[in-house]
């Protein structure tokens, strides 16, 4: 790999303990060959800031499955701008609504608010992993 590699803040926003989802992540985006800090479960906007502040992070990738997801990411792009962390790319993935929504106003929703991408229940590592690559500009890293 001849470009630095890419780290990544994970984790899971707010009072959700979904870790099952988290850990295949990690794993993945390891494999993927990201550096990437893992900040578990029960994670909350500062301590997501905080990390990739610390990590001089290339991106944050929150997740949330108990569907507070909306709520818990309110705020997430001003907070990290006012920390210096202007334009560090968020992408949020899980059930992060309450009940059943059509997925394009919820996308619509999250973008509003500052993410750069969001993705719905049950998307595949992989995908998040090409999205990553493609907004970090990672090229020939499996």
């Amino acid at each position: 790999m001849d470009q630095k590699q890419k780290t990544l803040v994970i984790g899971v926003i707010g009072a959700d303990v979904h870790a099952v989802g988290n850990q295949i992540l990690y794993h993945a985006f390891t494999e993927a060959g990201f550096n990437v800090i893992n900040l578990g479960v029960m994670v909350s906007q500062e301590e997501f800031i905080n990390a990739a502040i610390e990590s001089n992070a290339d991106a944050i990738v929150i997740s949330s499955l108990y569907g507070h997801g909306e709520l818990d990411c309110r705020g997430m792009r001003e907070q990290c701008d006012e920390h210096g962390l202007v334009g560090i790319p968020l992408f949020v993935g899980g059930n992060i609504v309450v009940g059943k929504q059509p997925f394009e106003d919820v996308e619509r929703r999250f973008k509003a608010m500052g993410f750069d991408r969001v993705f719905p229940p049950g998307t595949a590592p992989e995908t998040t992993i090409a999205a990553l690559k493609e907004v970090l500009g990672v090229e020939g890293q499996k």
